[in-house]
C-alpha cells in the first residue's frame, strides 16, 4: 500500500505539456512530455497513480486557463494552480525550461511550498470574461475619443463647453465636421470620419455589454452580493458586480487581509532596526482595485443618501443597509480626517478605497 503522495508538476503551453513527478516513496524521477490533450494527459495521470501512489499535481497559473484543472478534479485527483508571482526560484539558477519548470514544481509542492490560487467555477469565469471584456470596451472607448480630441485640437478646435463627450459636445463636434473641416483637406475628413465612426462603435460596443451585465446582475448567482455592494456610495450596480465577479469567494478573507489581497496596502522594506514604507504593492486582482480606487472619489463629497441609493438599500435586509450606512458614514468622515492633515488626493483616494475594501467584506459576507 502506497503512504506517500507523488508530486506531480506540470508546465502547460498551447500545445504541449511538460510533467515531471517526483516519487514521494523512493524518490524516483519521471518526465514526460505531451501534446495538450485532456485525454492524453488523464490516461497519463491514471498510469502514473497506479503505479507510484496518490497524485499532488500542479501547475502554474496562466493563459491556459483553468480547464485542465477542472478536468483532472472531476477525474477525482488532487490539482492546485500556483500563483506565479509566489514561486521560489533560485537567483542562481539561470537555466530555464519547460523541464526545469516542471520538476521545480514538483519540488515545490514536496516542500510545502505552493501558493495555490483558488479555481473559478465554469459560471465564474463566464460572468468574469463578460466583466473584463467591458473593462477593454472602456479603456477603447477611452483610446478613440483621445484621438478624435488630439486630431481636432490640432486643428485649433477646442470644445468650449464644460462636458465633453455628451450631446452638445457631439453636435458641436458635427458642426466642426460640417462646416469647417472640408477646408483642411480630404485627408483631414477622411481621418475624422474614421476617429468618429470609433467612438460611435465604442459607444455601442460598451452599451450592449452593460446592457448584459446588467441582466446577469439581476438574475444569477452574484445578484445577493452585488445587491449588497452597491448599499455603498460610489458603487454602482456595474462596479458591484465587477467586484462580486472578481473576488468571487468572498469568505475566503478576512476584513484585514482583503486589503492585501488587492494590493492595497503598503509596501515595505525593512531591515534590522530600520523600517521603510512604500507605495502600495499592486499585486493582486488589477480590475478590483481600479473598481474600488474609482469609488472612493465619491466618499469626499457631503454624505446625503439620495433616492438611488435608498432605492438600493430596500433590495437588501434592513440590517444590510443599516450597516451600509455606517460604512458611508465612517468612509466620508476619514475623507475629511485625510483632507484636514492635507494628504495628496491619491493618497488619501487610495487609503479610502483601502477601508473601502473591508466594508465590501463585511457587507458579503455578513449573515442577515
Amino acid at each position: 500500500m502506497f503512504t506517500e503522495t507523488t508530486s506531480l508538476g506540470l508546465d502547460v503551453h498551447a500545445r504541449s505539456v511538460v510533467a515531471a513527478a517526483i516519487d514521494g516513496s523512493t524518490g524516483e524521477m519521471i518526465r514526460k512530455k505531451l501534446p495538450n490533450d485532456p485525454v492524453m494527459i488523464c490516461d497519463f495521470v491514471s498510469d502514473l497513480a497506479r503505479d507510484h501512489g496518490p497524485l499532488r499535481i500542479t501547475y502554474e497559473a496562466g493563459p491556459t486557463g483553468f480547464g485542465l484543472a477542472r478536468t483532472l478534479l472531476e477525474a477525482g485527483y488532487f490539482v492546485q494552480v500556483a500563483a506565479p508571482s509566489k514561486l521560489i526560484r533560485p537567483p542562481g539558477d539561470r537555466v530555464k525550461t519547460d523541464r526545469n519548470d516542471a520538476m521545480l514544481l514538483a519540488r515545490l509542492d514536496r516542500a510545502g511550498d505552493i501558493v495555490p490560487v483558488r479555481i473559478p467555477t465554469r459560471s465564474e469565469e463566464s460572468a468574469r470574461d463578460l466583466v473584463r471584456s467591458r473593462d477593454d470596451a472602456r479603456r477603447d472607448l477611452m483610446a478613440s475619443r483621445h484621438r478624435l480630441g488630439k486630431l481636432l485640437l490640432r486643428h485649433g478646435y477646442v470644445f468650449p463647453g464644460k462636458t465633453a463627450w455628451g450631446p452638445t459636445h457631439d453636435a458641436w463636434m458635427r458642426a466642426i465636421r460640417r462646416e469647417e473641416l472640408p477646408a483642411h483637406g480630404t485627408g483631414t475628413l477622411a481621418a475624422f470620419d474614421d476617429a468618429y465612426d470609433a467612438v460611435q462603435h465604442g459607444l455601442a460596443r460598451r452599451d450592449r455589454l452593460d446592457t448584459a451585465i446588467l441582466e446577469l446582475a439581476a438574475d444569477s448567482e452574484f445578484t445577493e452580493v452585488t445587491q449588497r455592494l452597491s448599499c455603498l456610495r460610489g458603487i454602482s450596480t456595474l462596479t458591484a458586480f465587477g467586484l462580486a465577479v472578481e473576488i468571487g469567494d468572498w469568505h475566503r478573507f478576512t476584513g484585514k487581509n482583503i486589503a492585501a489581497f488587492l494590493g492595497l496596502v503598503p509596501s515595505e522594506h525593512s531591515s534590522g532596526t530600520s523600517r521603510n514604507l512604500g507605495g502600495i504593492t499592486r499585486t493582486g486582482n488589477s480590475h478590483a482595485r481600479r473598481l474600488l480606487v474609482e469609488s472612493a472619489w465619491q466618499h469626499k463629497q457631503v454624505y446625503r443618501p439620495g433616492p438611488t441609493l435608498q432605492k438600493d438599500w430596500a433590495k437588501v435586509p434592513a440590517v444590510i443597509a443599516q450597516r451600509a450606512d455606517q460604512g458611508n458614514r465612517r468612509l466620508h468622515r476619514r475623507w475629511m480626517t485625510l483632507d484636514a492633515h492635507h494628504k495628496p488626493h491619491t493618497v488619501a483616494t487610495t487609503a479610502i478605497a483601502r477601508e473601502l475594501a473591508g466594508w465590501c467584506w463585511s457587507l458579503a459576507t455578513m449573515e442577515a
